[in-house]
C-alpha cells in the first residue's frame, strides 16, 4: 500500500497559467518521498548520521491535469524496486475530492556513500524498511 502524504495547494504554488507549475509537482514528489522515509524511522539527518544519502538520478513526470489553489492533493507513493545501490519509486498525486490522478512520477534514487561521494550497497536495516510494491 503506497504511503500517503497530503498537501494543499497555496497561492504561492500557482505560476501564470493559473494551476500549479511543473516545478512544485517535482517538489511534492521529494517532499513525499522524504515523509515515507522520515516514517519509516530515517529522517534527513539520521541519513546523515550515518554519511548515507539518497540523492535523484533522474525523474520522469507525466502532468495530466492542473492543480488549482486550495486543493487537498493526496500524493501517493512507493518504492517499486530496489537493485543494490539504487531504487526506483513511483508517485502519483490525486486530487483527494474526487481521486483525479493529476500526475505520475517515477524517480531513479541512488544511494551513496557521503564521504566518498560514490554508491554504496543499501543496508539491510534500510533495505528492510521499504517493502517494495512493483507495478
Amino acid at each position: 500500500m503506497p504511503y500517503r502524504h497530503l498537501v494543499e495547494v497555496r497561492p504561492e504554488d500557482i505560476d501564470e497559467l493559473g494551476h500549479a507549475g511543473n516545478l512544485i509537482y517535482l517538489r511534492w514528489v521529494l517532499e513525499a518521498a522524504l515523509a515515507h522515509s522520515t516514517a519509516v524511522g530515517l529522517d534527513q539527518a539520521a541519513y546523515l548520521a550515518r554519511r548515507e544519502v539518497w540523492v535523484v538520478r533522474s525523474h520522469e513526470i507525466r502532468y495530466l491535469r492542473p492543480a488549482l489553489v486550495g486543493e487537498q492533493l493526496s500524493v501517493e507513493t512507493r518504492v517499486a524496486s530496489m537493485a543494490a545501490a539504487s531504487s526506483i519509486r513511483r508517485t502519483r498525486i490525486l486530487r483527494a475530492s474526487d481521486s483525479a490522478e493529476l500526475c505520475v512520477a517515477t524517480t531513479d534514487w541512488a544511494f551513496l556513500d557521503l564521504d566518498r561521494g560514490r554508491p554504496r550497497r543499501i543496508p539491510e536495516d534500510i533495505r528492510s524498511r521499504f517493502p517494495l510494491e512493483p507495478d
